[in-house]
């Protein structure tokens, strides 16, 4: 039984099929209101390996130019974020412990090679609430670490309809994604992988 850091929690197969299928449901039609964009990394504009979007009163994005930033318009076409779904604001209600609703949800389309380097959520002013992420889709190899970059850190898989929480002493952990194993759920009928994290942003 691996032991994950304190205030990191993982629920596997939170969701049923029904619920994990409404949600793509939700996110094709968010999607749809405002696309998946290729985030690129600041200072060098490198891409990203993931697509993303949001939906929410704010948005996470990051350019060359202005970096890591929440703002409520979409970087490509100007427009307000799609409003959170109450099925999200249900899940958050049901998990996060936290009083206040989340402002954002973003959206990252994982295809069969794209990955994510160890980083912190510390782009939010309210650092008391949680982070709650929701796997769907195509399993992944997940690693946390501490609350500092050369910690130790392990991996495990998270499979579709399982959800992470980091809160409290593990709301600055450093965490990532390093690999995706294609075919490993038929949720999505072109592959790939979908993560959404719910944040509050404001205090």
């Amino acid at each position: 039984m691996l032991q994950l850091p304190n205030g990191v929690r993982h629920s596997p197969e939170y969701l049923s099929r029904s619920r994990q299928e409404a949600l793509v449901d939700i996110i094709r039609a968010i999607v749809v209101e405002a696309p998946l964009f290729v985030p690129v990394m600041p200072g060098t504009g490198k891409p990203m390996s993931v697509r993303m979007t949001n939906c929410g009163p704010l948005g996470w994005v990051t350019d060359k130019e202005r970096g890591y930033r929440y703002q409520p318009t979409h970087p490509v076409t100007g427009r307000p974020w799609p409003d959170m779904p109450q099925e999200l604001l249900d899940i958050w209600s049901d998990v996060s412990g936290y009083d206040k609703p989340p402002q954002a949800c973003l959206v990252n389309f994982y295809s069969d090679d794209a990955r994510m380097g160890l980083h912190q959520d510390k782009d939010e002013q309210d650092l008391a609430a949680p982070v709650v992420s929701i796997s769907l889709g195509n399993a992944c190899l997940f690693r946390v670490g501490g609350v500092q970059r050369t910690d130790k850190s392990l991996s495990l898989r998270l499979s579709s309809g399982d959800i992470v929480v980091l809160g409290s002493a593990g709301r600055m952990c450093f965490h990532g994604v390093d690999r995706i194993y294609p075919a490993t759920s038929t949720l999505l009928k072109n592959g790939g992988r979908i993560n959404l994290t719910l944040r509050r942003v404001t205090l």
